[in-house]
């Protein structure tokens, strides 16, 4: 499967960085399998980073054998568990250190409000959960080891236009 990391830099050689890393999934080096999203975050990156060009890094993937050689852990709705876990990583708490691998919806600005207005009490986890499920989400996958990293194979290169 193709996967997009979108940045203001070509990133043919993923690595783990540490920086930045109260994320949806915890450390890592994250990815989508939507160009739309990767195009949309790379633009994002770079006016946020005031340098660089927005571009999307290309990889292939296998999924499949992902699965089978490492420890994945695949979200399949932004249901309680993931908003769990979620919330523990944003809160630096790092619940992805048992995986190789995490997958499942991003927490986009839209969704980080519903996050917010939960985390400090002012909805319920019922009311985060159902507004959360209101919402179109984006997927990410999040290479959280070098092992991991090792299953992506880098093809080229995407800008907008």
């Amino acid at each position: 499967m193709k996967l997009y990391h979108g940045s203001n830099l070509i990133v043919s050689e993923p690595k783990l960085l540490t920086r930045y890393r109260e994320l949806d999934f915890g450390a890592g080096f994250y990815t989508t399998p939507n160009l739309k999203q990767a195009l949309s975050f790379s633009k994002r990156v770079t006016e946020w980073r005031e340098d660089g060009e927005a571009v999307v890094s290309i990889y292939e993937f296998d999924n499949e054998r992902a699965l089978k050689e490492l420890n994945c852990l695949n979200f399949t709705a932004a249901d309680e568990p993931w908003l769990d876990f979620v919330v523990a990583n944003r809160r630096g708490l790092s619940k992805h250190k048992d995986y190789d691998i995490v997958s499942g919806a991003v927490a986009n600005d839209d969704v980080y409000t519903t996050i917010t207005l939960y985390t400090s009490g002012q909805i319920d986890k019922v009311t985060a959960i159902r507004r959360l499920e209101a919402r179109k989400l984006y997927h990410q996958i999040m290479f959280a080891t070098n092992r991991a990293l090792a299953f992506l194979e880098f093809v080229g290169t995407k800008r907008e236009g």
